[in-house]
């Protein structure tokens, strides 16, 4: 309100100078007004006036251009910490060493996108869908974040502070044969030079953020044991001030925030989101439910073998994808997205960890997920997902399936016409929130996960900021142990949900 009325006043006070200029300008030159002869003349002095006015009316213009960004970026400038290239660029250029089993080099190009994926068996629309590898969110973001529309280069009027880490990069390289130090050694050095800069001192950190592509448990070694899986990362005490975001978090630590897994697809124009899903409409599903991914039998709490064959048996209403045999359809997008778009139902049950990328593929193509712990979507995507769980999606509780207590095909097909068409819709509207956008495009319509993303973390630091200035700190009022339902629900009573959330394996789970 006070930047129109500010605005207002500003436009009067140039119209009255304007007027009194050509006022001025008249009584001037009255007597050679009276004495004009010719066009040519009164033409001459009417290009000298216009040259007189232009540099102030080019200079207002530029003015308002500035007041209008900073109007719209106020609370919203990011300031991107310019790092030593060995944690982020350097990295790229080792691609072919940094998975034991995969050359990424494929998975780089196109802005993190990887190689475009054509069309050729009418799968996809005709542009927009490329061959993105799962753990290649660390530099979608990053490449995002450089158009973004609120940069700035003065990080003392920065709402929060980007750090373009590649820590999933840089730890993937030494998950498997490397010591502990080894693992750690790039993260301390991070931390060190973060800690020197000024920007640190401003809030110690907790206006930070930054980007691990991988699931936290990769970053969560609790004890500096060689055996022991990832590295330390995000238990460092400078970590943990700082927002840390992962296609998978913690339901029980505070300071890292589940983002969608990047997906296959990622539309230049609104048009192209719109055109998909009006596809994904009309589409025509013939099984009731399906199923991609390998059974867990290392796993001793795992569901997926009991998933697997209640799918088998219910006599072809279930499409299954087994992604341990020797074709593995499932390292190729085309037949995953083509049964997902087959099916009513896509059943997402926990692997090596709560999560799956499934997910949000099983979301491109307009198919109701069905979940089995709330630790798989409804405590981890805040800023993504609709709160309320039952509208998008299905949950059948993991102890009814590995008991057998329950056929998941008799609990799919008691739902109603009606409503699943409703959750359908529901599904098909969430594809823009899931989605990152194209690094070279902008979208006008939609946000897209990247602007949902910078909106939650705006949000978090500003209330940070607050706390600090009030002299409080919300996370001493609940133990960290309830942090899931202390995002989820905003208080810690007790819930229906606990016995989903008894953290059993602290080795696994730190």
């Amino acid at each position: 309100m006070d930047g129109s009325i500010t605005a207002m006043l500003r436009n009067k006070i140039w119209f009255v100078f304007c007027a009194l200029f050509v006022f001025w300008f008249l009584l001037l030159y009255e007597k050679k007004f009276n004495d004009w002869s010719t066009e040519d003349e009164v033409s001459e002095d009417v290009d000298d006036l216009e040259k007189e006015l232009e540099p102030i009316f080019l200079k207002d213009d530029a003015n308002r251009e500035k007041e209008e960004q900073q109007n719209k970026c106020r609370g919203r400038y990011i300031y991107v910490h310019d790092l030593p290239s060995r944690f982020n660029d350097d990295l790229l250029k080792q691609c072919k060493s940094l998975n034991k089993w995969t050359d990424m080099c494929q998975y780089f190009v196109n802005n993190g996108l990887g190689s475009e994926l054509g069309n050729p068996a009418k799968i996809f629309s005709r542009t927009g869908w490329f061959n993105t590898h799962q753990f290649s969110l660390e530099v979608i973001f990053h490449n995002r974040m450089k158009q973004y529309e609120c940069l700035t280069n003065d990080s003392s009027e920065a709402a929060a502070v980007y750090v373009p880490y590649y820590a999933g990069l840089d730890v993937s390289r030494h998950l498997w044969g490397s010591n502990a130090s080894v693992r750690d050694s790039d993260s301390l050095s991070l931390i060190k030079w973060l800690r020197e800069r000024p920007e640190w001192d401003v809030m110690w950190g907790r206006d930070h953020f930054m980007v691990a592509g991988r699931i936290t448990w990769d970053f969560r070694r609790g004890i500096d044991d060689d055996n022991h899986w990832g590295n330390k990362l995000m238990v460092l005490p400078e970590s943990k001030n700082m927002t840390m975001l992962t296609i998978e978090s913690s339901p029980w630590n505070s300071n890292d925030f589940a983002i969608p897994y990047p997906t296959y697809f990622h539309p230049w124009t609104d048009n192209d989101i719109v055109q998909w899903q009006n596809r994904m409409r009309k589409q025509k599903r013939k099984s009731l439910f399906c199923f991609a991914g390998a059974p867990r039998p290392n796993i001793e709490d795992s569901i997926r073998g009991e998933v697997m064959n209640q799918c088998k048996s219910s006599n072809r209403r279930c499409g299954l994808m087994e992604c341990s045999d020797q074709r593995n359809k499932c390292q190729k997008p085309v037949h995953i997205m083509k049964m997902f778009q087959n099916s009513v139902f896509c059943l997402q049950p926990p692997g090596d960890s709560f999560t799956r990328r499934s997910t949000f593929d099983s979301i491109l193509a307009g198919c109701i997920p069905v979940f089995f712990t709330p630790a798989s979507a409804y405590v981890q995507y805040l800023w993504h997902l609709p709160r309320d769980f039952n509208k998008y999606s299905v949950l059948i509780p993991e102890d009814d399936v590995k008991n057998r207590r329950v056929s998941i095909e008799k609990k799919l097909s008691q739902i109603s016409k009606s409503r699943v068409s409703a959750m359908r819709e529901e599904v098909i509207k969430l594809i823009p929130n899931v989605t990152y956008a194209d690094p070279r495009s902008r979208w006008q319509k939609f946000e897209d996960a990247f602007d949902l993303t910078v909106k939650g973390v705006l949000e978090r630091v500003e209330s940070l900021r607050q706390e600090m200035e009030e002299g409080k700190n919300s996370s001493l009022s609940y133990d960290e142990e309830d942090s899931w339902k202390y995002f989820t629900f905003g208080k810690v009573d007790k819930n229906e949900w606990d016995n989903f959330f008894l953290r059993t394996d602290r080795s696994k789970y730190y």
